[in-house]
């Protein structure tokens, strides 16, 4: 694994950078934190000890009841780790089947006219509310409160706080047997009777009249300011505490306000945490580059920046690319996923590197010029496009790499994979978000089509298909 990359950036940014030009270290926020599920039956202190390990000093903890929050913060405060209470709020976790049973109607309702109360989007678990009942609002925040009662706690970070996914990221399509290349009404929530009567109200039109309500931006905007209003309710609660409003949204305002109906750059956050999960879209560090210097430019001015990142092999490139962009601090998905001493070793090294970095220029990250937008050439992606061919060589093969392994089972053997050599990709059409390619392998003949994704103007997926 890669550890020293941050070391070799920052003599870069050393040697071009003036003082003025440094960013503050986080606002005294730690700089690496990670999710973690807390259980009253789990071993906490072994993690909390790892956790410093590795040098982690913050945790987004998800614990069934604030009660559960009151043993677990002296434990995490014992290794120095502050604590966010990490909740879910429009998508139910622990009074999922009791708000079911006892107020089927507050859960939210598709173009197709369907409840989340009886029906399902992806997965049993999408519980969605609608954002725009009272009942639903004040139920939401009297929650919010009581976590905020608890002594230690020093935040409230909200999760699942948008409506389920219009579309999903594109590595994710083949779990679900989707291909999502438009908006399809079966997964596009927001039309709850209330919702729509709101709307009504303040705009004097019906928007399921549209002959597409995909493309009527005000409807769209609606939506994603029910969700803006609710967080910002919560944020004045969770202000009048004197505790930190924390937020995992999706990876940049853009693209979640498209993706899942999420304009977080208007919440009320002291720090957020979007969730930039490379391997869920274009599988390349660069991701992680693009959606940052967005962040930069769209975030609440008054938030501190970081980066939600899954650990993985490229957890060190995509730490770099986060920190380059402009991220000012790093959540790891999750902490149990480093697991051997040899991971341990390495992320410490990085960690401390990091820290070292801060210490040595008066405890500031010191940044590169950023730019105002990420390049959304895929071509200007030598990863991505290395990703894309890598595909094809897999299809050649006669491969699906996008099979799932059922859990406990071996990795399967891959046999060597064909060469290619593509020739020029050919432009052939837009449509939205969508720009499609075709290219031809020119050692086997095989043809492609290609198509790249660009919510939020950034790239942000890819799909290839043989061409028959």
């Amino acid at each position: 694994m890669r550890t020293k990359s941050i070391l070799l950036l920052a003599l870069v940014m050393f040697s071009v950078l003036s003082v003025s030009s440094c960013q503050k270290k986080a606002d005294n926020y730690p700089l690496f934190w990670t999710w973690l599920d807390y259980r009253p039956d789990m071993d906490f202190e072994a993690v909390c000890a790892k956790m410093q390990e590795v040098g982690i000093d913050g945790v987004m903890l998800n614990a069934p009841t604030p009660d559960d929050y009151r043993t677990a913060i002296p434990v995490a405060h014992k290794y120095g780790i502050t604590v966010h209470a990490w909740l879910w709020t429009m998508n139910l976790e622990h009074d999922r089947a009791k708000i079911l049973a006892e107020h089927p109607e507050w859960f939210s309702v598709n173009r197709l006219g369907r409840s989340l109360a009886d029906t399902t989007a992806y997965v049993d678990y999408y519980k969605f509310l609608c954002p725009a009942l009272p009942e639903v609002r004040e139920y939401l925040n009297d929650k919010i409160r009581a976590y905020c009662e608890v002594d230690g706690l020093e935040g409230i970070a909200i999760d699942y706080h948008r409506f389920v996914d219009v579309v999903l990221p594109t590595t994710l399509w083949p779990r679900y047997g989707v291909i999502q290349d438009r908006e399809y009404p079966e997964w596009d929530f927001g039309y709850h009777p209330v919702m729509i009567e709101k709307f009504k109200e303040e705009y004097g039109y019906d928007p399921r009249e549209q002959e597409d309500p995909t493309a009527d931006i005000k409807w769209r905007q609606f939506r994603c300011d029910q969700i803006t209003e609710v967080a910002n309710l919560f944020a004045e609660t969770v202000h009048s505490f004197g505790k930190k409003m924390s937020a995992s949204p999706f990876p940049t305002p853009k693209m979640s306000s498209r993706m899942v109906r999420q304009d977080w750059g208007k919440w009320n956050l002291d720090i957020v945490f979007p969730m930039v999960y490379a391997n869920f879209y274009t599988m390349d560090p660069s991701f992680a580059y693009d959606c940052t210097v967005e962040n930069v430019r769209d975030k609440n001015p008054k938030t501190t920046l970081g980066c939600g990142l899954t650990y993985s092999q490229d957890i060190f490139a995509c730490m770099d690319e986060a920190f380059r962009g402009g991220a000012q601090c790093i959540s790891i998905f999750t902490v149990n996923s480093i697991r051997t001493q040899e991971q341990k070793d390495a992320f410490r090294h990085y960690t401390d590197s990091v820290r070292a970095l801060c210490a040595a220029n008066n405890g500031r990250l010191p940044t590169a010029d950023i730019v105002q937008a990420a390049d959304t050439d895929p071509f200007k992606h030598p990863g991505v496009i290395a990703q894309v061919e890598k595909r094809m060589q897999y299809l050649i093969a006669g491969i699906d790499p996008t099979v799932r392994r059922r859990r406990g089972e071996p990795r399967p053997e891959i046999p060597a994979l064909p060469p290619v050599e593509t020739g020029e990709y050919t432009f052939v059409g837009s449509h939205d978000i969508v720009r499609d390619y075709t290219v031809t392998d020119q050692i086997s003949g095989t043809q492609f089509k290609v198509a790249f994704y660009l919510y939020g103007d950034v790239l942000s997926g890819w799909n290839v298909e043989k061409m028959e």
